[in-house]
């Protein structure tokens, strides 16, 4: 039996027509001959009727600090309204279909509320339908623990839940349904020459994911990697096959094999702060560093961009939680330097690794533009750049031109 795993997000469901296309595409695959198991978001988005974001609201309407669980309860509630009407959408299709939520699809978590983490999957109901050649579709972004208890599984949730569905039932792929045509070079809103991305290894849609990008989520690419099962990223609206994530930009078939290509993609954060802290008691440099960082983290702050010289520390946080890091500083003494309105912006690439020349060329690609480095970083796939936030389109567009990534190898 072939399976393959269907997610669909909340802009592909959100009208009558919308849930139309989807039907076209969950029967397009079944007369391929696959056993199709679909994973559904919640409809629409912020301020539609049923998207989690105003089920949210309309709780803290009532108590703006509901307890997790029963957060939980209400947030789950938008996958299943989904879930049933398109359900009865295929049924009205004459396509045989049956409906789950996460604990139906065995889906079973640790008991984190609002964030919880994917433990095992039991799909033993799920194969006794797809067998008796029925779709099965799945609530994502939930699950349950061993004690009967309902959690959700935090942002991208139902990417999760495709992926490690698509784990358990060993599918030959894995299809993410979004609204875009798949990852690109870039954000085509910011850089116009951006070009969509045929193949992309796992590590590097991870990183890409981790440092801004939206398509999909890095939890979810990290469960799939894990049985080496293929991703790929779709738009629903069109009939392209997107982009295929793998181990091996070789594994794919039908493209070009890239061996040139060191950058695959330019992303970056906004909204982000710098904070400078000058050490001019180098003997106790250690101490003062533990004490920053541990304060920091016991104020459930979090770091980001870490720089540790002798006689300096700089470090980034959201903007959101500058004030209440400045008050942590504040009762240690510390009177840091801050630069506001920072922007992160991240070029990734799994080819860079002992490559001499990139950081000379993101040098160039910035000092042409005049624009100001405040801060770099690197690991083996990304180098980071801090610069102000109205400099962020200028240096995305600077160093997408200069590593020609509009360009097709």
């Amino acid at each position: 039996m072939k399976i393959v795993v269907q997610k669909f997000g909340g802009t592909s469901l959100a009208t009558p027509e919308l849930r139309e296309k989807v039907c076209e595409t969950i029967i397009a695959a079944k007369e391929e001959g696959y056993a199709i198991v679909v994973v559904v978001s919640a409809m629409g988005r912020v301020n539609e009727p049923y998207a989690t974001d105003t089920l949210i609201n309309l709780v803290k309407q009532i108590n703006e600090n509901p307890p997790k669980r029963e957060l939980d309860m209400i947030m789950s509630c938008g996958e299943i309204l989904s879930g049933s009407l398109l359900t009865s959408k295929l049924i009205a299709e004459e396509i045989k279909s049956v409906f789950f939520t996460g604990e139906q699809a065995g889906i079973i978590t640790d008991g984190n509320y609002g964030d919880a983490h994917i433990l095992y999957v039991n799909p033993k109901k799920i194969f006794e339908y797809l067998e008796n050649d029925f779709v099965v579709v799945v609530a994502g972004f939930q699950g349950v623990t061993e004690e009967g208890e309902l959690t959700t599984l935090g942002r991208g949730g139902s990417d999760t839940t495709a992926s490690a569905l698509g784990v358990a039932i060993n599918a030959e792929v894995i299809d993410i349904f979004t609204d875009v045509e798949g990852i690109m070079t870039a954000d085509p809103r910011v850089v116009e020459n951006a070009r969509l991305l045929d193949v992309i290894t796992y590590n590097e849609v991870c990183q890409l994911a981790r440092e801004g990008a939206k398509v999909v989520h890095p939890r979810a690419v990290e469960i799939a990697m894990q049985k080496s099962i293929p991703l790929r990223i779709r738009s629903t609206f069109t009939n392209s096959l997107g982009t295929m994530v793998t181990h091996n930009i070789n594994e794919a078939q039908t493209i070009n094999i890239m061996r040139d290509r060191l950058i695959t993609g330019i992303t970056y954060t906004s909204n982000i702060s710098q904070i400078r802290i000058l050490i001019n008691d180098i003997k106790d440099r250690k101490e003062i560093e533990l004490k920053i960082f541990k304060s920091l983290a016991l104020a459930n702050i979090s770091v980001d961009f870490i720089s540790v010289q002798p006689d300096l520390i700089m470090f980034t946080v959201f903007k959101d939680s500058l004030e209440k890091a400045l008050e942590v500083l504040k009762n240690l003494d510390i009177y840091p330097e801050i630069e506001v309105d920072c922007s992160k912006v991240a070029i990734v690439g799994a080819a860079m690794t002992g490559i001499p020349g990139i950081m000379a060329k993101i040098m160039e690609a910035l000092t042409e533009e005049d624009i100001t480095l405040l801060q770099s970083g690197d690991s083996y796939t990304n180098i980071w750049c801090l610069v102000k936030k109205t400099d962020m389109q200028k240096a995305v567009k600077a160093l997408h031109n200069k590593f020609q990534l509009g360009n097709k190898n």
